[in-house]
């Protein structure tokens, strides 16, 4: 028996749907814009292999519970990795998503597709450049910590508009070190 005659006659179909989807979300959107091509591999690789694992599993019994727990796995990887942030996070798991309903059997193309369609133009929309342009944000390191990181914001934030060169709005310290004298800082700004 040939293993080709029992493909479903939609695979290809779906999953070409979810390459040019993840492709769009991935490169088109989220490498142009942020230009990570770590998280721009690792999220297009995690599609393929989740689009490869659930159609295989879509073949066999398979229960909602299992799929719920597929899902916890892969959370539970993701946040004992490399600490990844709020944008990198949302596109991973959007890749991830995008793959689950391109390749899970049960629903008919068209519908596939206009989901998809949905959700690569809500990521369009949403982290779109113009609809939140004045604000832009990086992290940074200190090599030394200043006195009033903590007690008091607002010397802060003017110092780091001071060091930086551009007006700093808010910033979110995440690590000190007193060993190295080092802060990490998550500062959000707009430029002068």
């Amino acid at each position: 028996m040939n293993p080709l005659e029992s493909l479903p006659p939609s695979l290809l179909a779906r999953f070409a749907l979810d390459l040019l989807a993840a492709s769009v979300m991935i490169f088109g959107l989220y490498y142009r814009r942020y230009r990570d091509k770590e998280l721009a591999i690792t999220a297009s690789l995690f599609n393929l292999f989740v689009f490869a694992v659930l159609t295989v599993l879509s073949r066999v019994q398979f229960g909602i519970a299992a799929g719920f727990g597929l899902f916890a796995i892969l959370a539970m990887f993701t946040l004992r990795s490399e600490p990844l942030g709020k944008t990198e996070i949302t596109y991973f798991f959007g890749g991830v998503a995008i793959a689950v309903i391109c390749s899970v059997e049960g629903t008919t193309l068209p519908f596939v597709a206009v989901v998809v369609g949905a959700v690569v133009a809500g990521v369009w929309v949403i982290d779109h450049p113009r609809v939140l342009q004045s604000v832009d944000g990086i992290r940074i390191t200190l090599d030394r910590i200043d006195g009033h990181a903590l007690s008091d914001p607002v010397a802060m934030r003017e110092e780091l508009s001071r060091r930086l060169g551009v007006e700093v709005l808010s910033y979110q310290i995440t690590a000190l070190d007193y060993i190295n004298d080092m802060a990490r800082i998550n500062v959000y700004y707009r430029k002068s």
